[in-house]
Protein backbone atom coordinates (compact mmCIF):
# COMPACT_ATOMS: atom_id res chain seq x y z
CA UNK A 1 0.00 0.00 0.00
CA UNK A 2 1.21 3.49 -0.87
CA UNK A 3 0.78 6.61 1.26
CA UNK A 4 -0.15 9.49 -1.04
CA UNK A 5 -0.22 13.11 0.16
CA UNK A 6 -2.34 15.62 -1.77
CA UNK A 7 -1.62 19.33 -1.23
CA UNK A 8 -4.18 22.03 -2.03
CA UNK A 9 -6.82 19.38 -1.41
CA UNK A 10 -9.64 21.92 -1.07
CA UNK A 11 -9.09 23.45 -4.51
CA UNK A 12 -10.54 22.47 -7.89
CA UNK A 13 -8.09 19.68 -8.67
CA UNK A 14 -7.63 18.66 -5.05
CA UNK A 15 -11.35 18.05 -4.62
CA UNK A 16 -11.38 15.86 -7.71
CA UNK A 17 -8.46 13.89 -6.25
CA UNK A 18 -10.50 13.42 -3.06
CA UNK A 19 -13.29 11.79 -5.06
CA UNK A 20 -10.90 9.35 -6.67
CA UNK A 21 -8.90 8.68 -3.51
CA UNK A 22 -12.08 7.44 -1.84
CA UNK A 23 -12.13 4.54 -4.34
CA UNK A 24 -8.50 3.52 -3.73
CA UNK A 25 -6.96 0.82 -1.56
CA UNK A 26 -4.01 3.15 -0.99
CA UNK A 27 -3.90 5.66 1.87
CA UNK A 28 -4.50 9.30 0.95
CA UNK A 29 -3.63 12.27 3.17
CA UNK A 30 -5.39 15.48 2.14
CA UNK A 31 -3.70 18.74 3.16
CA UNK A 32 -4.38 22.44 2.83
CA UNK A 33 -3.83 25.65 4.80
CA UNK A 34 -7.41 25.68 6.07
CA UNK A 35 -9.78 22.88 7.09
CA UNK A 36 -13.40 23.53 6.05
CA UNK A 37 -16.02 22.08 8.37
CA UNK A 38 -16.96 18.53 7.48
CA UNK A 39 -14.03 17.98 5.12
CA UNK A 40 -11.14 15.80 6.24
CA UNK A 41 -8.09 18.06 5.94
CA UNK A 42 -4.65 17.95 7.56
CA UNK A 43 -3.28 21.47 7.97
CA UNK A 44 0.07 21.81 6.20
CA UNK A 45 2.08 24.89 5.26
CA UNK A 46 4.13 23.69 2.28
CA UNK A 47 6.26 26.85 2.40
CA UNK A 48 7.89 25.41 5.56
CA UNK A 49 10.17 22.48 4.71
CA UNK A 50 10.34 21.31 8.33
CA UNK A 51 6.56 20.96 8.42
CA UNK A 52 6.59 19.07 5.13
CA UNK A 53 9.38 16.76 6.29
CA UNK A 54 7.69 16.06 9.64
CA UNK A 55 4.32 15.14 8.11
CA UNK A 56 5.90 13.00 5.39
CA UNK A 57 7.90 11.16 8.05
CA UNK A 58 4.88 10.68 10.31
CA UNK A 59 2.70 9.39 7.45
CA UNK A 60 5.55 7.54 5.66
CA UNK A 61 4.61 9.34 2.43
CA UNK A 62 5.57 7.65 -0.86
CA UNK A 63 4.00 10.12 -3.31
CA UNK A 64 3.09 13.81 -3.15
CA UNK A 65 0.54 15.22 -5.60
CA UNK A 66 0.99 19.00 -5.47
CA UNK A 67 -2.27 20.75 -6.37
CA UNK A 68 -1.43 23.89 -4.37
CA UNK A 69 -0.45 27.12 -6.14
CA UNK A 70 -0.79 30.89 -6.20
CA UNK A 71 -3.11 31.27 -9.20
CA UNK A 72 -4.38 34.88 -9.10
CA UNK A 73 -2.60 36.02 -12.26
CA UNK A 74 -3.35 39.73 -11.88
CA UNK A 75 -2.66 39.96 -8.15
CA UNK A 76 0.65 38.13 -8.62
CA UNK A 77 2.09 41.22 -10.32
CA UNK A 78 1.94 43.13 -7.01
CA UNK A 79 2.58 40.11 -4.76
CA UNK A 80 5.65 38.67 -6.46
CA UNK A 81 7.49 37.63 -3.30
CA UNK A 82 4.73 35.42 -1.90
CA UNK A 83 3.92 34.12 -5.39
CA UNK A 84 7.56 33.00 -5.73
CA UNK A 85 7.41 31.40 -2.27
CA UNK A 86 4.28 29.35 -3.02
CA UNK A 87 4.91 28.56 -6.70
CA UNK A 88 8.69 28.05 -6.68
CA UNK A 89 10.11 27.52 -3.18
CA UNK A 90 7.32 25.26 -1.89
CA UNK A 91 7.63 22.82 -4.83
CA UNK A 92 11.38 22.81 -4.19
CA UNK A 93 10.75 21.78 -0.58
CA UNK A 94 8.31 19.05 -1.62
CA UNK A 95 10.88 17.80 -4.16
CA UNK A 96 13.71 17.81 -1.63
CA UNK A 97 11.67 15.81 0.88
CA UNK A 98 10.67 13.29 -1.80
CA UNK A 99 14.32 13.03 -2.81
CA UNK A 100 15.21 12.20 0.80
CA UNK A 101 12.46 9.59 0.95
CA UNK A 102 13.03 8.11 -2.51
CA UNK A 103 9.43 9.03 -3.37
CA UNK A 104 7.64 10.65 -6.31
CA UNK A 105 6.45 14.24 -6.70
CA UNK A 106 3.58 14.89 -9.11
CA UNK A 107 3.47 18.64 -9.69
CA UNK A 108 0.85 20.63 -11.64
CA UNK A 109 2.20 23.51 -13.73
CA UNK A 110 0.71 25.81 -16.34
CA UNK A 111 0.57 26.98 -19.95
CA UNK A 112 1.58 30.40 -18.58
CA UNK A 113 5.21 29.29 -18.64
CA UNK A 114 4.80 30.22 -22.33
CA UNK A 115 3.31 33.35 -23.86
CA UNK A 116 5.83 36.16 -24.21
CA UNK A 117 6.99 35.01 -27.65
CA UNK A 118 4.42 34.87 -30.47
CA UNK A 119 3.73 31.45 -32.02
CA UNK A 120 0.79 29.62 -33.54
CA UNK A 121 1.58 25.93 -33.18
CA UNK A 122 0.87 23.82 -30.06
CA UNK A 123 3.61 24.05 -27.41
CA UNK A 124 5.71 20.96 -26.74
CA UNK A 125 7.31 20.01 -23.44
CA UNK A 126 10.86 20.88 -24.50
CA UNK A 127 9.92 24.33 -25.79
CA UNK A 128 11.75 27.09 -23.92
CA UNK A 129 9.62 28.84 -21.32
CA UNK A 130 8.94 32.51 -22.07
CA UNK A 131 6.50 33.69 -19.37
CA UNK A 132 4.91 37.11 -19.74
CA UNK A 133 4.18 37.77 -16.07
CA UNK A 134 5.02 36.97 -12.46
CA UNK A 135 2.64 34.01 -12.22
CA UNK A 136 4.13 32.22 -15.23
CA UNK A 137 7.69 33.08 -14.18
CA UNK A 138 7.23 31.67 -10.67
CA UNK A 139 5.64 28.50 -12.02
CA UNK A 140 8.62 28.09 -14.37
CA UNK A 141 10.97 28.56 -11.42
CA UNK A 142 9.03 25.85 -9.58
CA UNK A 143 9.58 23.42 -12.44
CA UNK A 144 13.29 24.25 -12.55
CA UNK A 145 13.65 23.78 -8.77
CA UNK A 146 11.99 20.37 -8.91
CA UNK A 147 14.26 19.19 -11.72
CA UNK A 148 17.35 20.51 -9.92
CA UNK A 149 16.41 18.59 -6.74
CA UNK A 150 17.14 15.25 -8.35
CA UNK A 151 13.89 13.70 -7.12
CA UNK A 152 11.62 11.45 -9.18
CA UNK A 153 9.00 13.76 -10.66
CA UNK A 154 6.08 14.06 -13.03
CA UNK A 155 5.37 17.68 -13.96
CA UNK A 156 2.06 18.17 -15.79
CA UNK A 157 1.40 21.53 -17.42
CA UNK A 158 -2.28 22.24 -17.87
CA UNK A 159 -4.47 25.18 -18.95
CA UNK A 160 -7.81 26.91 -18.41
CA UNK A 161 -8.78 24.65 -15.49
CA UNK A 162 -12.41 24.52 -14.38
CA UNK A 163 -14.67 22.25 -12.30
CA UNK A 164 -17.83 22.14 -10.22
CA UNK A 165 -15.73 23.26 -7.23
CA UNK A 166 -14.66 26.76 -6.25
CA UNK A 167 -14.48 29.83 -8.47
CA UNK A 168 -13.61 29.49 -12.14
CA UNK A 169 -14.44 30.80 -15.60
CA UNK A 170 -17.25 28.34 -16.28
CA UNK A 171 -19.15 29.16 -13.09
CA UNK A 172 -18.61 32.89 -13.60
CA UNK A 173 -19.95 32.76 -17.16
CA UNK A 174 -22.90 30.61 -16.15
CA UNK A 175 -23.92 33.39 -13.78
CA UNK A 176 -23.18 36.30 -16.13
CA UNK A 177 -24.92 34.84 -19.19
CA UNK A 178 -27.95 34.07 -17.01
CA UNK A 179 -28.18 37.53 -15.46
CA UNK A 180 -26.73 40.04 -17.95
CA UNK A 181 -28.50 41.26 -21.09
CA UNK A 182 -25.16 41.65 -22.93
CA UNK A 183 -21.56 40.54 -22.47
CA UNK A 184 -18.21 41.12 -24.16
CA UNK A 185 -15.62 38.32 -24.10
CA UNK A 186 -12.13 38.34 -25.60
CA UNK A 187 -11.59 36.38 -28.80
CA UNK A 188 -7.85 37.06 -29.29
CA UNK A 189 -6.63 34.65 -26.58
CA UNK A 190 -6.70 31.04 -27.72
CA UNK A 191 -6.15 27.85 -25.75
CA UNK A 192 -7.92 24.73 -24.52
CA UNK A 193 -10.21 24.43 -21.49
CA UNK A 194 -9.41 21.59 -19.08
CA UNK A 195 -11.96 19.85 -16.87
CA UNK A 196 -10.24 19.20 -13.53
CA UNK A 197 -11.99 15.84 -13.30
CA UNK A 198 -10.23 14.64 -16.45
CA UNK A 199 -6.82 15.80 -15.23
CA UNK A 200 -7.40 14.12 -11.86
CA UNK A 201 -8.29 10.86 -13.65
CA UNK A 202 -4.93 10.92 -15.45
CA UNK A 203 -2.92 11.73 -12.31
CA UNK A 204 -4.78 9.03 -10.36
CA UNK A 205 -4.12 6.43 -13.08
CA UNK A 206 -0.41 7.28 -13.30
CA UNK A 207 0.05 7.15 -9.51
CA UNK A 208 -2.22 4.23 -8.61
CA UNK A 209 -0.86 1.95 -11.33
CA UNK A 210 2.74 3.14 -10.85
CA UNK A 211 2.90 4.03 -14.54
CA UNK A 212 5.43 6.74 -13.70
CA UNK A 213 8.23 4.25 -13.06
CA UNK A 214 10.94 4.93 -15.61
CA UNK A 215 8.81 7.64 -17.24
CA UNK A 216 9.48 10.73 -15.13
CA UNK A 217 9.64 14.14 -16.80
CA UNK A 218 7.46 17.01 -18.04
CA UNK A 219 4.11 16.35 -19.75
CA UNK A 220 1.29 18.45 -21.16
CA UNK A 221 -2.40 17.81 -20.46
CA UNK A 222 -5.50 19.72 -21.44
CA UNK A 223 -8.68 18.60 -23.14
CA UNK A 224 -8.59 18.11 -26.91
CA UNK A 225 -9.48 20.94 -29.28
CA UNK A 226 -8.91 24.68 -29.43
CA UNK A 227 -11.07 27.71 -28.70
CA UNK A 228 -11.00 31.35 -27.63
CA UNK A 229 -12.52 32.62 -24.41
CA UNK A 230 -15.39 33.92 -26.58
CA UNK A 231 -16.00 30.47 -28.09
CA UNK A 232 -15.80 28.94 -24.61
CA UNK A 233 -18.44 31.37 -23.30
CA UNK A 234 -20.74 30.80 -26.26
CA UNK A 235 -20.67 27.05 -25.63
CA UNK A 236 -21.25 27.47 -21.88
CA UNK A 237 -24.27 29.66 -22.52
CA UNK A 238 -25.69 27.36 -25.20
CA UNK A 239 -25.38 24.22 -23.09
CA UNK A 240 -26.91 26.00 -20.08
CA UNK A 241 -29.80 27.39 -22.15
CA UNK A 242 -28.81 30.98 -21.36
CA UNK A 243 -30.00 32.32 -24.74
CA UNK A 244 -31.12 35.82 -23.71
CA UNK A 245 -27.61 37.23 -23.25
CA UNK A 246 -26.08 38.99 -26.27
CA UNK A 247 -22.48 37.71 -26.22
CA UNK A 248 -20.08 39.64 -28.45
CA UNK A 249 -16.35 39.13 -29.17
CA UNK A 250 -13.86 41.83 -28.23
CA UNK A 251 -10.11 42.46 -28.10
CA UNK A 252 -8.20 41.80 -24.88
CA UNK A 253 -7.03 45.42 -24.73
CA UNK A 254 -10.64 46.38 -23.95
CA UNK A 255 -10.07 44.78 -20.52
CA UNK A 256 -6.90 46.40 -19.12
CA UNK A 257 -4.85 44.02 -16.99
CA UNK A 258 -1.59 44.30 -15.03
CA UNK A 259 -0.23 41.31 -16.96
CA UNK A 260 -0.14 40.34 -20.63
CA UNK A 261 -1.80 36.95 -20.99
CA UNK A 262 -0.69 34.43 -23.63
CA UNK A 263 -2.41 35.05 -26.96
CA UNK A 264 -1.92 31.40 -27.94
CA UNK A 265 -1.21 28.71 -25.37
CA UNK A 266 -2.44 25.47 -26.91
CA UNK A 267 -0.53 22.50 -25.47
CA UNK A 268 0.69 19.55 -27.55
CA UNK A 269 -0.43 16.38 -25.71
CA UNK A 270 1.27 13.79 -27.94
CA UNK A 271 3.84 12.81 -25.30
CA UNK A 272 1.43 12.08 -22.44
CA UNK A 273 -0.94 10.16 -24.73
CA UNK A 274 1.78 7.97 -26.18
CA UNK A 275 3.71 7.45 -22.91
CA UNK A 276 0.76 6.49 -20.72
CA UNK A 277 -1.66 5.17 -23.33
CA UNK A 278 -4.48 7.59 -22.56
CA UNK A 279 -7.31 9.05 -24.61
CA UNK A 280 -8.20 12.68 -23.92
CA UNK A 281 -11.84 13.87 -24.15
CA UNK A 282 -12.82 16.72 -26.47
CA UNK A 283 -13.33 19.95 -24.53
CA UNK A 284 -17.06 20.35 -25.27
CA UNK A 285 -17.82 16.80 -24.08
CA UNK A 286 -16.04 17.47 -20.78
CA UNK A 287 -17.81 20.81 -20.41
CA UNK A 288 -21.15 19.03 -20.73
CA UNK A 289 -20.07 16.61 -17.98
CA UNK A 290 -19.04 19.44 -15.67
CA UNK A 291 -22.28 21.35 -16.23
CA UNK A 292 -24.23 18.24 -15.22
CA UNK A 293 -22.18 18.09 -12.01
CA UNK A 294 -22.82 21.79 -11.29
CA UNK A 295 -26.55 21.35 -11.94
CA UNK A 296 -26.58 18.43 -9.52
CA UNK A 297 -25.18 20.69 -6.79
CA UNK A 298 -27.85 23.38 -7.20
Amino acid sequence: MMNILVTGANGQLGNQMRRLGATSSNHYIYTDVVAPEGVETTILDITNINNVRALCEAEQVDVIVNCAAYTNVDKAESDAEFCETLNAKAPQYLAEVMKERGGLLVHVSTDYVFGADPYNVPCKEDQQGTPSGVYGLTKLHGEQNIIASGCKYIIIRTAWLYSAFGRNFVKTMLNLTATKPALKVVFDQVGTPTFAGDLADVIFDIVENRKWEGKTGIYHYSNEGVCSWYDFTMKIAALAGNTNCDIQPCHSDEFPSPVKRPAYSVLDKTKIKETFGIRIPYWTHSLEKCLREIKGQL
